[in-house]
């Protein structure tokens, strides 16, 4: 069910600050390592609004991927130590393959990489010293153009036989530590979010330029949040989806600032798995 069609008044929500992109005639860059000599690390430029986040916990049975582009999912893992990469990859990967597969009927999943996030306040995203830190501005990792780019760049000698096919790329997120109330992830409804207000930005690794979206503000978007997330539910969030048949494609997110987070609440430890998800007969 569309959640246009249910009545979200009355459903619990907080009120909140969420950094959107400032309008801009210059195409948005963040470098991911220090930049060169007089190049800013980043030229996108915050537009922050108060927004309402609904809580998603009374509807979470009306979600659809294929739909608002999110959903809420309980799965245990085998995983011990979310902070042993080696072990991440030989049980966690194989786990989120089967899983999405189940979810989405796929015919083959593959997980491309993980980002570990534990929040240090006052430290910025990174930096070398610091753990990753949450991302606290609207933004879908991949875009029209990076979405088949990831698939020629990591699959390359079977690419174009599978863009033949359906691709998504979905992310799994989890929280380390729960229940989970510092810096939680909101999510908006795709089906709210116009294409010319998802603005295509240069992500710059030492080795590449990677593209995401941006996104400019619109008080039409419905945002969502899990609060209290438990380390057995998962997000799942739709990055990017080649049907361009009014299925949901790009779920804008942002990590926020919960008004009713306790003083005391522990930070942030959070996982997300970064899949592609393909199937051959669509």
């Amino acid at each position: 069910m569309n959640l246009q069609s249910i009545a979200t008044e009355g459903l619990p929500w907080v009120k909140a600050e969420l950094n959107y992109l400032a309008p801009t005639r210059e195409r948005p860059r963040t470098y991911t390592f220090d930049p060169p000599a007089g190049s800013p690390r980043t030229t996108v430029i915050n537009d922050p609004h108060q927004v309402p986040i609904i809580d998603a916990r009374r509807v979470l049975v009306d979600l659809a991927l294929d739909e608002e582009g999110f959903g809420l999912v309980q799965h245990v893992s085998g995983v011990r130590n979310f902070y042993d990469d080696n072990e991440i990859r030989r049980v966690y990967y194989p786990e989120a393959e089967a899983l999405l597969q189940k979810l989405t009927g796929a015919d083959r999943v593959h997980v491309f990489d993980h980002t570990v996030r534990r929040r240090v306040p006052g430290s910025e995203d990174r930096r070398s010293d610091a753990p990753r830190q949450p991302v606290p501005r609207v933004h879908v990792d991949h875009t029209e153009k990076s979405g088949p780019q990831r698939v020629r760049d990591l699959l390359p000698d079977e690419a174009e036989q599978l863009l033949r096919g359906r691709v998504q790329i979905i992310n799994l997120w989890r929280p380390i530590r729960g229940p989970l109330r510092d810096a939680p992830l909101a999510v908006c409804d795709a089906q709210t979010v116009k294409p010319e207000q998802l603005v295509a930005s240069d992500l710059v690794y030492p080795d590449r330029v990677g593209e995401t979206y941006s996104v400019t503000f619109d008080p039409e978007h419905r945002w969502f949040y899990v609060p209290e997330m438990r380390t057995d539910e998962v997000l799942v969030l739709k990055c990017y989806d080649s049907k361009t048949d009014g299925r949901s494609r790009f779920a804008p997110h942002t990590a926020f600032t919960d008004p009713s987070t306790p003083a005391d609440a522990a930070p942030r430890e959070s996982i997300e798995l970064r899949t592609l998800v393909f199937h051959a007969g669509e």
